[in-house]
């Protein structure tokens, strides 16, 4: 479906859980946030029906992320029947890596070949201080694991943070020498109380290509017509077998490409990661005994209202118009 300002939205990310194993700085506050009850979250036939109401809006790409995904149980089932909705052409899930490496053959299994591993630090302690907890050894396990398993791509994303991992840039470019591996540079996004409150340094893409450049020359990839890589700016090193991709939101603004909706596990629809409006309560309307047909006109409805962009550079973003925690909505 074309939108009013001429995009074609093809793209559904949904959040399946509001529940994480990790406390990301950025993502959630330090006492952890109110998690929504069982009933008040999708089920997974619900989540199916929304899929394929908006299959018929033209959606053909699907994230499955969190929260953290591979917390919630039955997903593998799941993952298998999202595989079987007519009119997908593409399936993958975002993970932050904790349990990867017991799920990685499962979900492979179920149909799902694409993968992202979100990781911003190669040092266990820093990576143990911004995930408040984590292991860094568990996620470089399932990053191995998902990669002698056969999940091709495999992206690591890095949230770039200034005076955190800056010192780590060049660190991370390398692992895309060795192994087909996708580095993804994210710009730190302030979405939620959680990031608002934290003092985290904002870097642009534009200082770490800088840096990588320093090290070896970035070689741009053309993008081959039909490649999933989304908002990403993609590079390689001289010889490497992977690539290096920036998506860089804050300094150079993508709105006008944005094909893009978010469910959140609670069942609203997005229409953007930036701001909390415009959205759609669908799972009301689910349970009230909707028919197919009613939610795909709701869907519909929120494509056209989808804003052409947001107010964009990093200290004009406003508490109030971005206040939803990232764990909730799904990143």
């Amino acid at each position: 479906m074309i939108d009013n300002h001429n995009r074609e939205i093809n793209y559904l990310r949904i959040s399946i859980t509001d529940r994480c194993n990790l406390r990301c700085v950025y993502c959630m506050p330090k006492e952890g946030v109110s998690f929504l009850g069982h009933e008040d979250i999708l089920s997974y036939e619900e989540i199916l029906r929304i899929v394929g109401a908006a299959v018929k809006t033209g959606i053909i790409k699907v994230r499955v992320t969190g929260g953290e995904p591979l917390v919630r149980r039955g997903i593998t089932d799941f993952l298998t029947s999202l595989t079987k909705v007519g009119g997908l052409r593409d399936i993958s899930l975002t993970t932050n890596g904790i349990f990867l490496e017991d799920h990685a053959e499962e979900i492979f299994n179920a149909g799902i070949e694409r993968i992202n591993v979100s990781l911003d630090s190669l040092s266990p302690g820093r990576y143990r201080d911004i995930t408040r907890g984590g292991d860094i050894n568990r996620v470089l396990r399932g990053i191995r694991k998902a990669h002698d398993t056969g999940f091709s791509p495999i992206k690591i994303n890095v949230v770039a943070i200034k005076g955190f991992n800056d010192d780590e840039i060049i660190d991370f470019a390398k692992l895309s020498i060795d192994k087909p591996y996708q580095i993804r540079f994210i710009e730190f996004m302030p979405v939620g109380e959680s990031a608002l409150e934290n003092s985290l340094g904002y870097l642009s893409n534009d200082e770490v290509i800088k840096n990588i450049n320093s090290f070896s020359p970035l070689k741009p990839v053309d993008k081959d017509h039909g490649r999933a890589d989304g908002p990403a700016s993609l590079y390689t090193l001289n010889g490497a077998k992977g690539e290096i991709g920036f998506i860089s939101a804050m300094s150079h603004e993508f709105c006008s490409s944005c094909n893009r909706l978010r469910l959140t596990a609670d069942g609203h629809l997005r229409a953007c990661l930036l701001s909390d409006e415009p959205t759609t309560d669908l799972k009301t309307p689910l349970r009230n005994g909707c028919t197919d047909s009613e939610l795909e006109t709701l869907i519909r409805d929120l494509i056209n209202r989808k804003p052409g962009s947001y107010e964009t550079g990093c200290q004009q973003i406003h508490r109030r118009k971005c206040a939803t925690n990232m764990s909730s909505i799904g990143g």
